[in-house]
């Protein structure tokens, strides 16, 4: 634990150990992604073989199930970067880089696939594919960030070095998260304002809800065991890469 670190930060350190994160998750990992693969499996035979379609949208609305809930990995992923970005600046958590690293490829597919279904769904409603609409354009930089950490913790020699830079990235960043999310509120856009996350009630009959919750489950299912898996890979990629430093050192030091 580095010097200074806050007493409250403890214990948090504790259960961010390395050695720790990688016993503690060995077991759980299969039995995650039978989880996830078997919600999200559920969640996609309902949406598309039981739930009816649109009176207005046909067919076309099953593109829903796919792109709403991107659009909510999109955004709750970010913040889940901020965070881990805040606590690598602040409390130098050993996982939080490693994870925040592994984490923005996965947010920058989840985000890719978000403004390509919506661009398949916008054709048949809108008559185009793309319009430089408020919450498309927000969504579009979303990406851009997403892609622009990702490059950047990997840009440098130094990986610490590379953290900082992508961790500074992330919390100027996260001031487009309200812009995506209430755009439509603030703006005269074409994208259609809040169905489901209204506060008086969800703006769409159960039939739809109910499965559209639960795809949004089985990928949100999904997303989170990718990112773990990947911060597991990586983990051990970096201690085969220290017993291969430790190994050369030995080999230099018997010459």
């Amino acid at each position: 634990m580095p010097p200074g670190t806050p007493p409250g930060a403890r214990s948090l350190h504790r259960f961010a150990n390395p050695g720790r994160f990688l016993r503690l998750t060995d077991p759980w990992m299969p039995w995650l992604w039978a989880l996830a693969l078997g919600v999200t499996g559920a969640g996609a035979y309902w949406a598309l073989v039981v739930s009816p379609a649109d009176w207005q949208q046909g067919e076309t609305v099953r593109i829903m199930y796919v792109h709403v809930p991107m659009a909510w990995l999109a955004m709750g992923g970010y913040m889940g970067l901020a965070i881990l970005s805040l606590m690598s600046l602040i409390w130098r958590h050993p996982l939080a880089d490693l994870t925040a690293r592994e984490l923005s490829p996965v947010g920058a597919v989840a985000t890719a696939l978000c403004l390509a279904t919506g661009s398949l769904w916008g054709k048949p409603m809108w008559g185009t594919w793309w319009v430089w609409d408020a919450r498309l354009t927000s969504v579009l930089v979303l990406f851009f960030l997403w892609l622009g950490h990702a490059a950047l913790v990997r840009a440098f020699d130094d990986m610490e070095r590379g953290a900082r830079a992508g961790a500074i990235l992330a919390l100027v960043g996260i001031v487009n998260i309200p812009i995506v999310k209430f755009s439509v509120d603030w703006w005269n856009t074409l994208h259609q304002p809040a169905s489901v996350t209204r506060l008086d009630s969800p703006g769409m009959h159960v039939d739809m809800l109910y499965p559209l919750l639960t795809c949004a489950l089985g990928f949100t299912l999904l997303f989170a065991v990718t990112v773990l898996a990947r911060t597991r890979a990586a983990v051990m990629e970096r201690r085969v890469r220290a017993l291969e430093m430790a190994r050369a050192r030995r080999f230099d030091a018997a010459q």
